[in-house]
């Protein structure tokens, strides 16, 4: 694949975001099976903003899954192995380009408290990256967001679909993307726009619907039919459906061997008006990471898996972006039936 000036300007313009510096060293954490054009282009945007790129590359791991794994945002491929992390830490930017990125990743607060920031380049093909690379500012947005899940007890989460689910959010950790590493101790991920929480344990319980059209991002399948996964102190307790698409999702998280795999992760919801709900029907699997579908104005993110606030870790993960969903926050409106609310502005 060759390199694009139109792909070199979204990185620059990425980079200008992350307030990238003449002359500063910038760090780009690669893999032996990172995606070959997006290190390059990350290398010859950030030389042609004068800056110093220095690369990292580390053995991809082999697989000792009994599944195969995908879009998890927890690479484990520094395996805290000195050399690297030292070469990790300290102020400056790292540009992320492990496939799977360093998001949740065991050695992330280490780097970050040493002063680095991080933007994490989702393992997306450039034509995506360019896509949504535009002049739109979701910072005070999305930050906005943040401060409202802050301040909330509960969230509240129904569809016409028949989900209800109740949450918790007393002691949750929270956070934002708005695409933008532009201050130490910060992580960000590329493509951005979203909201989310973390909750203690025990802090969900209902009815989740997912509907014809919503999305399986481990699969990377549009659900054709329904499943309804009924939910009790965190955990999936009955996938219901016969589908193929329930038939999958019992077999994945069967497969685990793992309670945890059934467990919440993070909830949120989606702030991008330019990502797009249909976006994935146009690449192949191995083209797209499915941050935009995360991202996408107006959906409703559950994720199971790994939650260090609840106590629990494992490698068993599924995101799924679901449409037509209204988000409460203490009652209060943030996502109404998809879409987003007028205190967004």
């Amino acid at each position: 694949m060759k390199v694009q000036e139109k792909w070199l300007r979204a990185f620059e313009q990425t980079f200008r975001k992350c307030k990238v510096e003449p002359g500063e060293i910038v760090r780009i954490l690669a893999e032996t099976e990172s995606r070959a054009i997006n290190i390059e282009l990350a290398e010859l945007a950030l030389a042609r903003m004068g800056a110093i790129p220095v690369k990292i590359v580390v053995p991809s791991l082999p697989s000792n899954t009994p599944v195969p794994v995908r879009s998890t945002g927890a690479s484990h491929v520094v395996q805290n192995m000195p050399p690297v992390l030292q070469a990790l830490s300290g102020p400056g930017l790292v540009v992320d380009l492990t496939v799977e990125g360093l998001l949740h990743a065991p050695e992330l607060p280490r780097i970050l408290e040493s002063g680095a920031r991080v933007i994490m380049v989702s393992n997306e093909h450039p034509e995506i990256l360019d896509r949504l690379t535009t002049d739109l500012d979701l910072t005070a947005k999305v930050k906005n967001g943040v401060r409202m899940l802050a301040k909330a007890q509960t969230m509240t989460v129904t569809s016409a679909a028949g989900t209800h689910l109740d949450i918790t959010l007393s002691g949750a950790r929270v956070g934002g993307v708005w695409g933008g590493a532009d201050r130490p101790g910060l992580v960000q991920h590329w493509p951005g726009g979203l909201c989310l929480a973390f909750p203690k344990a025990d802090a969900v319980n209902g009815t989740l619907v997912l509907d014809v059209g919503d999305v399986n991002l481990t699969f990377k399948r549009y659900l054709e039919s329904q499943i309804v996964l009924h939910i009790e102190n965190d955990y999936i307790t009955r996938i219901e459906g016969k589908s193929l698409d329930a038939e999958l999702m019992r077999s994945y998280m069967q497969a685990w061997q793992d309670r945890n795999a059934y467990a919440v992760s993070h909830v949120g919801w989606g702030m991008n008006p330019q990502a797009r709900w249909d976006a994935l029907q146009m690449f192949d699997k191995t083209e797209t990471n499915g941050t935009e579908i995360r991202a996408f104005a107006g959906n409703f993110l559950y994720s199971t898996g790994a939650n260090d606030m609840a106590g629990r870790h494992t490698l068993g993960h599924f995101d799924l972006p679901m449409r037509n969903c209204t988000v409460q926050l203490d009652g209060q409106a943030v996502v109404d039936n998809g879409q987003l609310c007028e205190v967004f502005g």
